[in-house]
């Protein structure tokens, strides 16, 4: 099939590299000359484990190409998928400026039938409004179809060539026969293509992040007790998790989630919810929770300090929101440097991927180096906040020659807590005795 994507983000690329591996001819669009430009040349402007070696594949055999024109890019696609932000606004709800934006353009210069998928995270009801902007000038035949993504970053490659489910809202036959045979390829070993309305579509997205949000905080807000009653969550977590009504996933305890999908869709939902006048009670108890876990390990700092950080010195292992990703949107450490510089204290921060980013945002507020035990140099303790796998099984010689004391703050629960007594460390992390 000749595929467009309008878009370049994380969404747009992984789904047209993907698209283009299994013979597709896929035509990328952005407005950002200087981006495909960058893309056209063969460099990735991601980090997605994977994502590059098939993206210059397929760059190299002629399937993948990119453009700034809308209407080149659309002109002999069966199909166009748009992948664009929907950032929340103020209150909170899904910002679909960019959505309707090129929705309207589609309407100015489509001239037969394409099927127009919706693949970004959008509200209910948005497929209704893409099919009006775009029949506002537009009188032939086309069909708005929604197909939401369901891509963990870090792994998303795999979750695109091998999806769980394939969940598309569709009210035509011909589209459904479309999008049935684009999806071929990627179920041959049985996962379900679901077939529903758009309405229901455009929410599973929603409803599925949300109650994944809403298990890391439960976790979270058991942890939070264990703390208190002298219990051990890894020993609650595995016992709950074997229970297969619940599953042993997203049962981790930690310092919150991040990232785009689940803080933004909490967000949307949330609002939607208020819109049609419900009060989704226990989503804002999910925000709440997570927001106020991501300073977890403050006042466990502040306490060994004696409540007063000024002029400490701290070691951050870790700035993406999760490992595997260069993603830093909602990332807890970011929370935690802010907290400790306006605290008087100073940080050294090492992520193998998220450090540029991090920059970005923070410019000289703190340090970075460029391997994990440089960063451990004069600290008088050392913070967990991302769990990378190079992070699990450090030299902790090193790490005892370096640090001013032998402090473990850890965020992500890395190591073992009788390891580490035995090793002599103070060594705190969330739900363990």
């Amino acid at each position: 099939m000749k595929i467009a994507v309008v878009g370049t983000g994380y969404v747009g690329l992984v789904s047209g590299t993907c698209f283009a591996e299994t013979g597709n001819k896929v035509t990328c669009i952005d407005i950002d000359q200087r981006k495909v430009d960058k893309l056209s040349s063969g460099k990735i402007t991601i980090y997605e484990p994977g994502l590059e070696k098939i993206f210059l594949r397929n760059l190299n055999e002629g399937r993948l190409t990119f453009t700034t024109s809308l209407a080149e890019g659309i002109k002999d696609a069966a199909i166009i998928f748009l992948a664009l932000p929907t950032p929340p606004g103020a209150d909170g709800s899904a910002d679909l400026k960019y959505v309707l934006g090129v929705a309207k353009d589609l309407g100015n210069i489509l001239t037969d039938y394409k099927v127009i998928v919706d693949k970004s995270t959008v509200p209910v009801g948005t497929a209704a409004k893409v099919h009006a902007a775009i029949a506002a000038n537009y009188k032939g035949e086309f069909d708005v179809v929604s197909n939401p993504e369901f891509l963990r970053e870090g792994v998303a490659v795999e979750d695109f060539m091998k999806p769980d489910r394939v969940v598309i809202g569709v009210n035509s036959d011909r589209a459904r026969q479309v999008m049935a045979e684009l999806y071929a390829p990627y179920v041959r070993q049985g996962n379900p293509v679901i077939f529903m309305d758009e309405k229901s579509a455009e929410l599973t997205k929603y409803a599925a992040n949300s109650f994944l949000a809403t298990k890391i905080s439960f976790m979270n807000e058991i942890a939070q007790l264990c703390e208190r009653l002298g219990a051990d969550v890894d020993m609650v977590r595995k016992g709950m998790g074997s229970d297969n009504r619940i599953g042993k996933r997203f049962l981790f305890p930690g310092i919150g989630y991040g990232g785009n999908c689940f803080p933004k869709d909490v967000q949307a939902l949330i609002k939607s919810s208020e819109e049609v006048g419900y009060d989704f009670q226990i989503l804002k108890a999910v925000e709440d929770v997570n927001e106020a876990q991501k300073l977890h390990l403050l006042p466990k700092i502040k306490t060994y300090f004696n409540d007063d950080i000024s002029g400490k010195h701290f070691a951050l292992w870790g700035l993406a929101f999760k490992p595997n990703t260069d993603d830093i949107r909602e990332a807890p450490a970011l929370y935690i440097i802010d907290a400790l510089v306006a605290a008087g204290a100073t940080v050294t921060a090492y992520d193998p991927e998220a450090m540029p980013n991090v920059k970005a945002v923070v410019g000289d507020k703190i340090g970075f180096v460029e391997n994990q035990y440089s960063c451990l140099d004069n600290a008088d303790a050392l913070i967990i906040a991302t769990e990378w796998s190079e992070f699990r099984t450090p030299d902790f010689e090193i790490i005892e020659s370096k640090l001013n004391a032998k402090v473990v703050f850890d965020g992500r629960n890395l190591f073992d807590k009788l390891q580490m007594k035995t090793l002599g460390y103070h060594y705190e992390s969330v739900g363990r005795p």
